[in-house]
């Protein structure tokens, strides 16, 4: 019997065709590694989109949210959702920014964009969602930055965020000519193509802003492996 495998994102709820277009995109890719299996994905911004994916994959299978954190959306929202579309049996996993693999891939991102350089010249802003709802996000969030820190051994390593104090514009301002920003986002969605920017253009900031973790090359495998060992 063929598995089923949902990858989820929260979208965008003023334009979701094009956040469900890249979501569709990246489930290809993972799809490529797992031709025994059936992937699909869904946002949650997209009028019915979750409905249809599980009314088309069956009433069973295993989600992986493409969501920085845990917290009220993967245990509580997330549920209730594939409950309403006919997915109460549906396993949903551990979040993309949670995976043990993917942190481990963050380290090596920050790692890979200063290797020409003296580590103890290196500076590093995480630049991240937060929220003031939810203490999930910036709590992940300070543990990557920490982890960077920690393995590396950078001269800095600091997280600033979109939606909470710090924001990325007050960390930014602090940093050297030369630094590097890393978006722990899961996609290229209005935060990283505006705010971010707005932001590090507020700070002044004069440094390298690399692409979100979530669009690297390596993900779709992570994601897959991930699939695998959460049936």
């Amino acid at each position: 019997m063929t598995k089923a495998a949902l990858i989820v994102a929260h979208g965008q709820p003023s334009d979701p065709a094009p956040a469900e277009a890249e979501l569709a995109a990246l489930a290809a890719k993972v799809q490529a590694f797992m031709p025994d299996w059936s992937v699909a994905s869904a946002t949650l911004a997209a009028p019915g989109a979750l409905a249809d994916r599980v009314a088309e994959l069956g009433p069973a299978g295993v989600v992986y949210p493409m969501f920085m954190s845990g917290g009220w959306f993967t245990r509580t929202h997330l549920p209730a959702r594939l409950a309403e579309a006919g997915g109460a049996a549906w396993r949903v996993l551990p979040p993309f920014g949670e995976d043990a693999a993917v942190q481990a891939l963050t380290v090596t991102l920050a790692r890979e964009a200063a290797a020409l350089r003296p580590v103890a010249e290196v500076e590093v802003l995480l630049a991240a969602h937060g929220s003031f709802r939810s203490p999930a996000p910036s709590e992940v969030a300070r543990a990557m930055a920490n982890r960077i820190q920690t393995e590396t051994g950078f001269a800095r390593v600091a997280s600033g965020f979109i939606d909470q104090s710090p924001r990325i514009a007050e960390v930014a301002t602090g940093f050297a000519p030369g630094s590097i920003v890393l978006p722990f986002f899961a996609a290229r969605g209005g935060h990283v193509i505006d705010d971010l920017p707005q932001a590090l253009d507020e700070a002044g900031f004069t440094g390298t802003v690399l692409q979100p973790v979530g669009l690297d090359c390596r993900v779709p495998a992570l994601i897959a492996a991930a699939l695998r060992a959460g049936v």
